[in-house]
Protein backbone atom coordinates (compact mmCIF):
# COMPACT_ATOMS: atom_id res chain seq x y z
CA UNK A 1 0.00 0.00 0.00
CA UNK A 2 2.81 2.43 0.83
CA UNK A 3 4.55 1.76 -2.46
CA UNK A 4 1.34 2.28 -4.41
CA UNK A 5 0.64 5.53 -2.57
CA UNK A 6 4.10 6.87 -3.42
CA UNK A 7 3.66 5.92 -7.06
CA UNK A 8 0.40 7.74 -7.73
CA UNK A 9 1.31 10.68 -5.50
CA UNK A 10 4.53 11.11 -7.46
CA UNK A 11 2.54 11.07 -10.70
CA UNK A 12 0.18 13.69 -9.30
CA UNK A 13 3.03 15.93 -8.16
CA UNK A 14 4.70 15.66 -11.57
CA UNK A 15 1.41 16.61 -13.18
CA UNK A 16 1.07 19.72 -11.02
CA UNK A 17 4.62 20.81 -11.84
CA UNK A 18 4.05 20.27 -15.55
CA UNK A 19 0.77 22.18 -15.38
CA UNK A 20 2.55 25.13 -13.80
CA UNK A 21 5.31 25.01 -16.42
CA UNK A 22 2.95 24.58 -19.37
CA UNK A 23 0.64 27.35 -18.20
CA UNK A 24 3.58 29.71 -17.68
CA UNK A 25 4.83 29.06 -21.21
CA UNK A 26 1.34 29.46 -22.60
CA UNK A 27 0.73 32.74 -20.79
CA UNK A 28 4.11 34.46 -21.05
CA UNK A 29 6.24 32.76 -23.73
CA UNK A 30 3.97 31.59 -26.54
CA UNK A 31 2.94 34.27 -29.04
CA UNK A 32 -0.57 35.69 -29.11
CA UNK A 33 -2.86 34.36 -31.83
CA UNK A 34 -3.08 36.60 -34.91
CA UNK A 35 -6.86 37.11 -34.87
CA UNK A 36 -8.06 36.35 -31.33
CA UNK A 37 -5.14 37.92 -29.51
CA UNK A 38 -4.57 37.21 -25.82
CA UNK A 39 -7.90 35.47 -25.24
CA UNK A 40 -6.62 32.53 -27.28
CA UNK A 41 -4.31 31.57 -24.39
CA UNK A 42 -7.20 29.77 -22.66
CA UNK A 43 -6.60 27.13 -25.34
CA UNK A 44 -3.66 25.82 -23.33
CA UNK A 45 -6.01 24.42 -20.68
CA UNK A 46 -9.17 24.11 -22.78
CA UNK A 47 -7.82 21.76 -25.43
CA UNK A 48 -5.87 19.48 -23.01
CA UNK A 49 -9.02 19.26 -20.87
CA UNK A 50 -10.94 18.09 -23.94
CA UNK A 51 -8.30 15.54 -24.91
CA UNK A 52 -8.16 14.05 -21.45
CA UNK A 53 -11.92 14.05 -20.94
CA UNK A 54 -12.24 11.95 -24.09
CA UNK A 55 -9.41 9.72 -22.89
CA UNK A 56 -11.05 9.17 -19.49
CA UNK A 57 -14.35 8.26 -21.13
CA UNK A 58 -12.53 5.87 -23.45
CA UNK A 59 -10.78 4.25 -20.50
CA UNK A 60 -14.14 3.97 -18.73
CA UNK A 61 -15.54 2.23 -21.82
CA UNK A 62 -12.64 -0.25 -21.87
CA UNK A 63 -12.82 -0.85 -18.11
CA UNK A 64 -16.59 -1.42 -18.39
CA UNK A 65 -16.12 -4.13 -21.00
CA UNK A 66 -13.48 -5.85 -18.87
CA UNK A 67 -15.73 -5.50 -15.81
CA UNK A 68 -18.58 -7.28 -17.61
CA UNK A 69 -16.18 -9.95 -18.83
CA UNK A 70 -14.38 -10.67 -15.55
CA UNK A 71 -16.84 -9.50 -12.85
CA UNK A 72 -13.85 -8.42 -10.77
CA UNK A 73 -14.40 -5.56 -8.31
CA UNK A 74 -11.27 -3.64 -9.32
CA UNK A 75 -12.54 -3.12 -12.86
CA UNK A 76 -15.86 -1.80 -11.60
CA UNK A 77 -13.99 0.58 -9.29
CA UNK A 78 -11.74 1.70 -12.14
CA UNK A 79 -14.77 2.25 -14.38
CA UNK A 80 -16.36 4.47 -11.76
CA UNK A 81 -13.15 6.42 -11.24
CA UNK A 82 -12.68 7.01 -14.97
CA UNK A 83 -16.31 8.10 -15.40
CA UNK A 84 -16.04 10.58 -12.53
CA UNK A 85 -12.76 12.00 -13.82
CA UNK A 86 -14.23 12.32 -17.29
CA UNK A 87 -17.20 14.24 -15.91
CA UNK A 88 -14.93 16.64 -14.01
CA UNK A 89 -12.84 17.38 -17.10
CA UNK A 90 -15.96 17.57 -19.29
CA UNK A 91 -17.49 20.13 -16.92
CA UNK A 92 -14.26 22.15 -16.91
CA UNK A 93 -14.26 21.96 -20.70
CA UNK A 94 -17.75 23.46 -20.89
CA UNK A 95 -16.91 26.24 -18.43
CA UNK A 96 -13.67 27.10 -20.23
CA UNK A 97 -15.47 26.99 -23.57
CA UNK A 98 -18.16 29.37 -22.31
CA UNK A 99 -15.51 31.87 -21.18
CA UNK A 100 -13.80 31.64 -24.55
CA UNK A 101 -17.13 31.93 -26.38
CA UNK A 102 -18.06 35.09 -24.48
CA UNK A 103 -14.81 36.75 -25.54
CA UNK A 104 -14.86 35.61 -29.19
CA UNK A 105 -18.53 35.14 -30.13
CA UNK A 106 -20.10 37.61 -27.69
CA UNK A 107 -22.31 35.00 -26.00
CA UNK A 108 -21.78 32.55 -23.14
CA UNK A 109 -23.52 29.70 -24.93
CA UNK A 110 -24.63 28.73 -28.41
CA UNK A 111 -26.40 25.55 -29.44
CA UNK A 112 -23.51 24.69 -31.72
CA UNK A 113 -23.21 20.99 -32.56
CA UNK A 114 -19.91 20.60 -30.66
CA UNK A 115 -21.26 22.39 -27.59
CA UNK A 116 -24.53 20.47 -27.65
CA UNK A 117 -22.96 17.03 -27.99
CA UNK A 118 -20.44 17.90 -25.24
CA UNK A 119 -23.28 18.91 -22.90
CA UNK A 120 -25.17 15.72 -23.72
CA UNK A 121 -21.98 13.77 -23.01
CA UNK A 122 -21.60 15.06 -19.46
CA UNK A 123 -25.31 14.47 -18.81
CA UNK A 124 -25.10 10.89 -20.09
CA UNK A 125 -22.19 10.00 -17.83
CA UNK A 126 -23.78 11.82 -14.90
CA UNK A 127 -26.72 9.53 -15.56
CA UNK A 128 -24.38 6.54 -15.23
CA UNK A 129 -23.44 7.64 -11.71
CA UNK A 130 -27.07 8.39 -10.85
CA UNK A 131 -28.13 4.90 -11.95
CA UNK A 132 -25.25 3.43 -9.97
CA UNK A 133 -26.37 5.19 -6.80
CA UNK A 134 -29.81 3.55 -6.95
CA UNK A 135 -28.53 -0.05 -7.14
CA UNK A 136 -27.73 -1.49 -3.71
CA UNK A 137 -26.49 -4.96 -4.62
CA UNK A 138 -22.78 -4.73 -5.45
CA UNK A 139 -22.86 -7.29 -8.26
CA UNK A 140 -25.85 -5.74 -10.00
CA UNK A 141 -24.41 -2.27 -9.43
CA UNK A 142 -21.23 -3.23 -11.28
CA UNK A 143 -23.18 -4.79 -14.15
CA UNK A 144 -25.54 -1.86 -14.63
CA UNK A 145 -22.68 0.64 -14.32
CA UNK A 146 -20.75 -1.15 -17.05
CA UNK A 147 -23.75 -1.39 -19.38
CA UNK A 148 -24.67 2.27 -18.87
CA UNK A 149 -21.07 3.33 -19.46
CA UNK A 150 -20.91 1.44 -22.75
CA UNK A 151 -24.19 3.03 -23.88
CA UNK A 152 -23.08 6.55 -22.85
CA UNK A 153 -19.80 6.15 -24.75
CA UNK A 154 -21.73 6.27 -28.04
CA UNK A 155 -21.66 10.08 -27.78
CA UNK A 156 -17.85 10.27 -27.53
CA UNK A 157 -17.11 9.73 -31.26
CA UNK A 158 -19.98 12.10 -32.07
CA UNK A 159 -18.30 14.86 -30.05
CA UNK A 160 -15.00 14.27 -31.83
CA UNK A 161 -16.24 13.93 -35.41
CA UNK A 162 -19.21 16.34 -35.33
CA UNK A 163 -17.10 19.25 -36.63
CA UNK A 164 -16.27 17.13 -39.69
CA UNK A 165 -19.79 15.84 -40.27
CA UNK A 166 -21.81 19.02 -39.65
CA UNK A 167 -21.31 22.77 -39.90
CA UNK A 168 -19.95 24.07 -36.61
CA UNK A 169 -18.57 27.23 -35.08
CA UNK A 170 -15.60 25.10 -34.05
CA UNK A 171 -12.84 24.48 -36.54
CA UNK A 172 -11.75 21.03 -37.64
CA UNK A 173 -9.02 19.57 -35.41
CA UNK A 174 -5.63 21.20 -35.96
CA UNK A 175 -2.31 19.41 -36.38
CA UNK A 176 1.20 20.43 -35.27
CA UNK A 177 1.84 21.45 -38.88
CA UNK A 178 -0.88 24.12 -38.71
CA UNK A 179 0.04 25.51 -35.27
CA UNK A 180 3.05 27.65 -34.37
CA UNK A 181 5.76 25.54 -32.65
CA UNK A 182 5.70 27.68 -29.49
CA UNK A 183 1.95 27.07 -29.23
CA UNK A 184 2.39 23.31 -29.56
CA UNK A 185 4.84 23.13 -26.64
CA UNK A 186 2.47 24.36 -23.86
CA UNK A 187 -0.38 22.34 -25.36
CA UNK A 188 1.61 19.11 -25.10
CA UNK A 189 3.01 19.90 -21.66
CA UNK A 190 -0.44 20.66 -20.26
CA UNK A 191 -1.90 17.60 -21.97
CA UNK A 192 0.54 15.37 -20.07
CA UNK A 193 0.08 17.44 -16.92
CA UNK A 194 -3.67 16.94 -16.85
CA UNK A 195 -3.24 13.28 -17.80
CA UNK A 196 -0.91 12.68 -14.83
CA UNK A 197 -3.23 14.53 -12.45
CA UNK A 198 -6.15 12.48 -13.78
CA UNK A 199 -4.22 9.22 -13.23
CA UNK A 200 -3.45 10.25 -9.67
CA UNK A 201 -7.08 11.14 -8.92
CA UNK A 202 -8.40 7.96 -10.54
CA UNK A 203 -5.98 5.84 -8.52
CA UNK A 204 -7.16 7.49 -5.31
CA UNK A 205 -10.81 7.14 -6.31
CA UNK A 206 -10.36 3.47 -7.23
CA UNK A 207 -9.05 2.71 -3.74
CA UNK A 208 -11.94 4.53 -2.12
CA UNK A 209 -14.47 2.65 -4.25
CA UNK A 210 -12.89 -0.72 -3.45
CA UNK A 211 -13.00 0.12 0.25
CA UNK A 212 -16.65 1.12 -0.06
CA UNK A 213 -17.42 -2.17 -1.80
CA UNK A 214 -15.71 -4.14 0.96
CA UNK A 215 -17.85 -2.38 3.52
CA UNK A 216 -21.01 -3.07 1.50
CA UNK A 217 -20.15 -6.73 1.28
CA UNK A 218 -19.69 -7.24 5.01
CA UNK A 219 -21.67 -10.40 5.76
CA UNK A 220 -24.97 -9.78 7.48
CA UNK A 221 -25.77 -12.08 10.45
CA UNK A 222 -27.98 -14.98 9.44
CA UNK A 223 -31.54 -14.90 10.64
CA UNK A 224 -32.15 -17.10 13.66
CA UNK A 225 -34.32 -20.14 13.08
CA UNK A 226 -37.67 -20.21 14.90
CA UNK A 227 -37.98 -22.01 18.22
CA UNK A 228 -38.11 -25.78 17.77
CA UNK A 229 -35.42 -25.83 15.06
CA UNK A 230 -37.81 -25.98 12.10
CA UNK A 231 -38.69 -23.48 9.45
CA UNK A 232 -41.74 -23.09 7.27
CA UNK A 233 -41.65 -22.08 3.62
Amino acid sequence: MTRQFKWDSGIGLLGLLLLFAGSYIGLFVAPAERYMGEVQRIMYVHVPSAWNAMLCYTLAFIFAIVSLWTHRPKWDAMTTAAVEMGIVLNALLLVQGSIWARATWGVWWDWDVRLTTSLILVLLFAGVLTLRSFVLDTGRRATWTAIATIVAFVDVPLVYFCVRWWRSLHQVQSTPDTVAPMMVVPLRINAFAILFIAIWMMAQRTRLELERRRQDEVAQPERLAPMGGSTHE
